[in-house]
């Protein structure tokens, strides 16, 4: 397919920043936009391949049927340093998810789907308004079953002269059909590896798999865009993985932790999160109904230490 096609190299796509561009420029990101849209006839753009007509309006697994919903976007300052800058992180919140996580801190936009149907047009006004704001890039938040609806919306916007670069902020349950998408038009993944353990991911968020789901897809996100790259203290391209430590290690952190040591790379961006809080559906399982202790984050960030992952790690604790 040539070096804008799908499976090209992170070392082609840096030709141009940002990465989307090179593909506008072809006509491979209008047939990516084409290939997704077609998929939603019978979705299988998430792991649930649920086969729902999002074409015709019957809503997926997710929540969403043809058009993405939007709950809000802007500015965001609580994003890592090195997203956020001196002007935001520019933030767009997907409402529905694919996930069902009873934890879940936005759970008003995940479960719930306070959002507004936004038909393609409207969305890249969005992404057109985030750019006007001055935010230094667009920060996709929960994008994994609208791939198909921001493809469309990019196309559209870049037309009309976006040109920020594209932050994908996921639940890391992503299908690798996806991502293959997305290969060179995200320039930094932002995935959060939430768990190590499949049956404890299909009791607490719902979904089959997710283990074995995300470590391919983490291997993917890697392989497009490799390790973080910073220049004048903005992430510019690559992998910035997060992981929320939970109560009585409901999450495996250091299984979680181990597989980026040893299987990306010691050199990855970790964010070890530790405002986990018992939001939601939490108090009905009592492991998970109070917040950590700062011993339980100690001891995942030490483990990060000792494996070597040394960029992210936090050398403060929280009280």
């Amino acid at each position: 397919m040539g070096k804008t096609g799908i499976g090209m190299t992170a070392a082609t796509t840096a030709m141009a920043y940002p990465s989307y561009l090179a593909l506008y420029e072809s006509g491979e990101l209008a047939r990516r936009a084409e290939e997704a849209r077609g998929r939603l006839e019978a979705c299988t753009l998430c792991p649930r391949v649920c086969r729902a007509n999002r074409l015709k309006g019957e809503v997926g697994e997710c929540g969403v049927g043809r058009h993405a919903l939007v709950a809000s976007h802007g500015p965001h300052f609580g994003e890592e340093r090195v997203l956020r800058g001196t002007r935001g992180s520019g933030t767009v919140f997907f409402a529905g998810c694919q996930m069902r996580c009873v934890f879940c801190q936005n759970y008003e936009i995940s479960q719930l789907k306070w959002g507004s149907e936004t038909p393609p047009e409207e969305l890249a006004e969005i992404f057109l308004d985030v750019q006007r704001m001055g935010c230094h890039n667009l920060n996709l938040v929960t994008p994994s079953h609208v791939v198909a609806q921001i493809l469309e919306a990019l196309l559209l916007a870049v037309e009309r002269g976006f040109r920020l670069p594209i932050v994908y902020n996921t639940s890391a349950y992503d299908s690798i059909q996806a991502l293959r998408l997305l290969d060179g038009v995200v320039d930094i993944y932002m995935p959060d590896l939430k768990y190590s353990d499949s049956r404890v991911a299909q009791k607490y968020s719902g979904v089959k798999g997710y283990w074995e789901v995300a470590r391919v897809a983490f291997q993917e996100m890697h392989r497009q865009v490799g390790d973080l790259v910073i220049e004048n203290g903005l992430a510019k391209r690559g992998l910035l993985i997060r992981h929320l430590v939970m109560p009585n290690d409901v999450a495996g952190s250091k299984k979680v932790l181990e597989f980026i040591a040893n299987e990306l790379s010691r050199d990855s961006w970790v964010n070890i999160m530790a405002q986990y809080y018992p939001a939601y559906k939490a108090h009905e399982h009592p492991e998970l109904a109070r917040p950590i202790t700062s011993q339980e984050y100690r001891e995942v960030v030490e483990y990060a230490r000792k494996l070597g992952l040394h960029r992210g790690i936090p050398f403060e604790y929280p009280d």
